[in-house]
């Protein structure tokens, strides 16, 4: 009887990094061909401009042959798959490389905001010392609360419509409601100012009341806009959700109330809260739409931001704006967890 052959693993294989190391090499030095092209025509006054057009060229393409065939070699990685990476990684980097800059220099204890002079927290502290920021911080607050209160409940209650029943007009009513997300925000930021200056000369006309911008029209924009991100978020968890529990809490004589309030809103509920933060999120961040629609003493923590960068950078805006970072990435995070747990 014939004994079966084991092949044993070979220890000796050699590590890949050296190779990976040598692909990433060549990379760089394609990067540097790159750059040497993209000087060469800002500069085509110059005649040395097409020599250096021309060696770029030959440095990018040789360097990106040579890093491809030894990153293949070295771990097997086809030619379209390490471009596919290399384009994730160029994109992520191109992204958040300048936040991360930005993180770091918020904590610079110089007043130069590009020079580094040692660590310190004093730009955050001066934060809390700022009345204009506190006002700022103050209208941001009411403003994405109360909006996000609105618009989570009639976002919760428009997929409910949406996904349990039939009525006239129903298809164009949800492409009307998807319509928000889809039009770019400076139309939004229009159309709602032609509509408040309408509205406000009818009152004007009609009652003889003045109104004007300020806090009041910021909400009402803002609730437009993020109804439509709550009741998408809302729908997928009730399409996800089996409609024979609400069924089963029918037959055990429950009415359409009680069903809503002990079976229907608890599953539906990490959907809510999820759709809550990101609405949370998009009007804490929103500057398009309440640029357009803001009056005196209505400036918000973006609009803030905005008007001191016109005047230059500085360490305490570094400081703000690592703040409101944090804070948006952090409402995304918990919504996402929220989405995936339910």
């Amino acid at each position: 009887m014939s004994t079966p052959s084991i092949v044993l693993p070979n220890r000796n294989r050699p590590s890949p990094m050296p190779g990976i190391a040598l692909g990433i090499l060549a990379f760089v030095i394609a990067l540097a061909g790159l750059a040497a092209m993209v000087v060469g025509l800002l500069n085509l006054d110059r005649v040395s401009s097409y020599g250096l057009i021309l060696v770029g060229l030959l440095v990018l393409v040789a360097s990106t042959i040579w890093g491809s065939r030894t990153i293949r070699q070295a771990t097997g990685i086809k030619v379209g798959q390490q471009f596919l990476i290399g384009n994730a990684v160029l994109v992520f980097a191109f992204f958040y490389i300048p936040i991360l800059v930005l993180i770091i220099f918020s904590f610079n204890a110089g007043n130069i905001p590009t020079i580094w002079e040692g660590f310190s927290f004093q730009w955050y502290t001066s934060l809390v010392n700022d009345d204009a920021i506190l006002r700022a911080f103050r209208n941001t607050m009411i403003v994405t609360f109360v909006s996000t209160i609105i618009s989570t409940i009639i976002g919760t209650l428009v997929s409910v419509a949406m996904e349990r029943y039939n009525f006239r007009f129903k298809l164009p009513f949800d492409a009307i409601l998807y319509m928000p997300i889809i039009i770019p925000d400076i139309l939004i930021a229009l159309s709602t100012l032609l509509f408040f200056i309408i509205v406000f000369n009818m009152i004007g006309s009609l009652l003889g009341v003045t109104w004007g911008l300020g806090l009041t029209t910021i909400i009402i924009a803002h609730v437009a806009f993020n109804i439509s991100f709550v009741a998408t978020i809302v729908r997928a968890r009730l399409v996800d959700m089996d409609p024979n529990l609400e069924q089963a809490a029918r037959d055990l004589y429950a009415n359409e109330w009680q069903t809503f309030r002990r079976v229907t809103m608890p599953l539906l509920m990490p959907g809510i809260i999820s759709g809550a933060l990101m609405a949370f999120t998009l009007s804490l961040d929103d500057f398009v739409i309440t640029f357009f629609v803001s009056g005196p003493g209505s400036t918000t923590l973006p609009l803030l931001v905005y008007s001191k960068v016109k005047f230059g950078v500085t360490p305490d805006l570094n400081a703000l704006a690592t703040l409101l970072l944090v804070f948006s990435i952090g409402l995304v995070l918990m919504s996402q967890f929220l989405q995936r747990r339910g």
